[in-house]
This record gives C-alpha cells, sequence and structure tokens, in this order.
C-alpha cells in the first residue's frame, strides 16, 4: 500500500512543483533583491496583527539546533508565498508562521521515522525533502540534508510554493551534509 501511495504522490509533486515554477512568481520570497520586507522607516514589519498567535509544538530545544537554527530564523522572510509572517506561541525561538491556513516552519526537529535509504526525496533548489502525506489536512515538508532537521508545514491543498520560496535561505544558511546526517 505504502508504495502504491509513495508511486502517485511523488509524481503528483513534481507536477506540482513544476506548475508552481512555470505558473509561479520568480521573484524572491520578501523583496525583489529577497530582503525581509520592511515599512516605510526600514524596520521589519511585525507579523500579522489580525491573527492571533498560532500554538506550534516542538521537540525540546537540542544543542545542535541552538547551533544552527539562529542562522536561518534570522534570515526568513517576513512574507512567504503571498502570506505575511504571523505570530506563534511555542516553547522555542525556532518555530515560525506565515498566514491563514497556516505555514509553519519548525528548525532542529526529530529525525522523520520515514527517512530511509531508499526513501524518495523531492529535491527543490539544492535542498533535499521527505514528503509526508498521511495526514488529509496538511502536508510535512522535512529537510533531510542540513546539519538539523527542519520542517515545514502546509494544509493539504497548499502547493509547494513556501517550500520552494524558503529553499534558498536554507541554502544560504544551513550547509549542505549527507541525507540522513542532521541531528
Amino acid at each position: 500500500m505504502a508504495l502504491l501511495v509513495t508511486a502517485v504522490v511523488v509524481p503528483l509533486v513534481v507536477v506540482l512543483l513544476v506548475l508552481t515554477r512555470v505558473l509561479g512568481d520568480d521573484e524572491p520570497a520578501g523583496g525583489p533583491d529577497g530582503d525581509a520586507v520592511a515599512d516605510v522607516e526600514g524596520s521589519p514589519v511585525p507579523g500579522r496583527a489580525d491573527l492571533p498567535p498560532l500554538p506550534v509544538p516542538v521537540p525540546p530545544v537540542t544543542p545542535e539546533a541552538e547551533a544552527a537554527c539562529p542562522a536561518l530564523m534570522g534570515q526568513l522572510p517576513l512574507e512567504l508565498a503571498g502570506e505575511q509572517s504571523r505570530p506563534v506561541d511555542s516553547d522555542s525561538p525556532f518555530a515560525y508562521a506565515w498566514g491563514e491556513p497556516p505555514v509553519v516552519l519548525v528548525c532542529g526537529v526529530e529525525r522523520p521515522a520515514a527517512l530511509e535509504p531508499t526513501s524518495p526525496l523531492i529535491q527543490i533548489s539544492g535542498v533535499n525533502w521527505l514528503v509526508d502525506t498521511t495526514d488529509p489536512d496538511r502536508v510535512v515538508w522535512t529537510a533531510v540534508d542540513r546539519p538539523v532537521y527542519l520542517q515545514v508545514t502546509v494544509s493539504a491543498d497548499t502547493d509547494s510554493a513556501p517550500v520552494t520560496a524558503l529553499a534558498p535561505v536554507i541554502n544560504d544558511t544551513l550547509p549542505l551534509q549527507p541525507i540522513g546526517a542532521g541531528g
């Protein structure tokens, strides 16, 4: 059954990626030069005040996350795939969210149980992702080739645009590691 699901889901995700790339906006998340969006005085625009803080469950912060995640968190765009950042309620400083339905990034998560040497991965802009579609309401993308694992969770009806926009930021801030070597 898992092989059948993989045989159907992977080509579907690839088609969505191609369509996003062909039909999507090639401008980096944030501003035209890839920088975070700022207000008139040049200060970063805070998360959308009209959205309540989003509770984000996180694993305990590890030394690996403490070492790797701050660089990534400091470079995340204030706007992602057309959605503004929003406040999060989390026990970790390494959780971030955008929009409604939310796109949630958590840096420093545990190794995905489904990650095996033969797991099908999707590479987007140099980042290898394990895609979990077992929950009918959401899709969990886990970057598996960095010093820490990081997850981007989107609603099931969201395409790959958020992950595509985040991949260059991940490449610029977290060094490439052998797949599955993350802490």
